[in-house]
């Protein structure tokens, strides 16, 4: 069964490979599970499947090049970086056997790329189903854990599950506390690689949590081991704030491990946007309120946040503040003239960067050192 393609630029006819069959799903065998990448939270979405779902995990490897290559092959031009990374993940997912994909993301546009992610894996030849959460944006987490009982597993027990996603939530709200405390302190370590060795440790004690007691207790020692590293903090050290739209300000491998860079350079960092802060504790009235003197109305998925740290880091003195986005971003490239705005009012200088499947290292190491360079020198002066 060879399938033919008519008619492309380079002839009329072109042969493609046999599309992947999978093997049909043994009835009786645990259903396994895949998300997509997105920073550490696979630690999260692990202890979900397996103590909620109470299904196997799928766990991926870190991406690499082929990655986002795969995902841009079968994407559009026009659709975000985050859409490739994501369709990259689930192709590899799909590889390594998964039954079931589970997609959430996004405020914004994102929300709505399920579905379209889904009809290009079936188009490609994939058998699977897509756990789709954003459709239900809202909705009591009873009716989440009904779907999940549909699509991965009859015998979920509806109050063990709820009580299993409040676990999650804890898990997350605990994964964001331990990485705030990294970023603020891990740029002054004393001895070089130990604050990535005791979180490391602390990630790995969470993905063998299987209740609400072990979670707390890897949270405890997790943050203990951190506290008690050796630092050496400068009287002033230079403070970076950063901002920007929910997948790329958050997750290293679509930033290119921004923040890695930067604390090898020994600064300060601190980032709003996390799923604590966007997911579980989001509250648009209070931001919208705090931006009152830039902002009318809701300008859409992370915009508000976005301002609303950047103006709240401004205040408080920041040395800078850096705006990551996908490049076409539509919310995100609305915030742009605001920001600008909130620099010119305080002075404090915003770097903005926008990222696509093409972005390189080399570039963006060029522009954070002379952004580095150029906030160092203002500190000086003010010394």
């Amino acid at each position: 069964g060879v399938r033919v393609v008519v008619g492309t630029e380079r002839g009329p006819f072109k042969l493609l490979p046999k599309r992947p069959k999978r093997a049909k799903r043994d009835r009786h065998a645990r259903t396994r599970v895949a998300f997509f990448r997105y920073s550490y939270y696979d630690i999260a979405f692990k202890f979900f499947v397996e103590h909620v779902l109470d299904a196997d995990f799928v766990a991926l490897p870190k991406p690499t090049k082929r990655t986002i290559e795969l995902g841009s092959r079968h994407s559009s031009d026009m659709v975000c970086a985050p859409f490739k990374h994501i369709l990259g993940d689930y192709i590899e997912a799909l590889e390594l056997g998964a039954d079931v994909l589970v997609q959430f993301a996004g405020p914004c546009r994102l929300g709505y790329y399920g579905e379209l992610q889904q009809s290009i894996l079936r188009d490609m030849g994939y058998e699977f189903d897509m756990l789709n959460f954003a459709t239900m944006t809202g909705k009591p987490l009873t009716e989440y854990i009904s779907v999940c009982k549909k699509k991965v597993n009859p015998d979920l027990s509806v109050p063990h599950g709820v009580r299993g996603m409040l676990a999650v939530f804890k898990m997350i709200e605990n994964l964001d506390d331990v990485n705030d405390f990294y970023l603020a302190n891990a740029g002054f370590e004393a001895e070089r690689g130990s604050f990535d060795r005791a979180r490391e440790s602390y990630f790995a004690d969470m993905r063998d949590a299987k209740n609400e007691r072990d979670i707390a207790e890897a949270q405890r020692a997790g943050l203990d081991a951190l506290r008690a590293l050796p630092t050496n903090r400068p009287e002033r050290p230079l403070r970076v704030g950063i901002v920007g739209e929910y997948f790329t300000a958050a997750d290293p491998a679509s930033n290119l491990d921004l923040e890695r860079k930067f604390l090898d350079m020994g600064v300060e960092l601190h980032r709003v946007l996390n799923m604590t802060n966007r997911n579980l504790r989001y509250n648009e009235k209070n931001l919208r309120a705090s931006i009152s003197d830039y902002v009318r109305y809701d300008m859409g998925p992370t915009s508000s946040m976005t301002i609303a740290a950047a103006l709240k880091y401004a205040q408080e003195g920041f040395d800078g503040i850096v705006h990551l986005k996908s490049s076409g971003c539509t919310p995100e490239v609305d915030c742009m003239p605001v920001l600008q705005r909130i620099s010119r009012d305080t002075g404090v200088p915003v770097l903005y960067l926008s990222y696509d499947s093409q972005t390189s290292d080399t570039g963006l190491d060029t522009r954070l050192e002379a952004f580095y360079d150029m906030i160092a020198m203002k500190k000086e002066k003010t010394r």
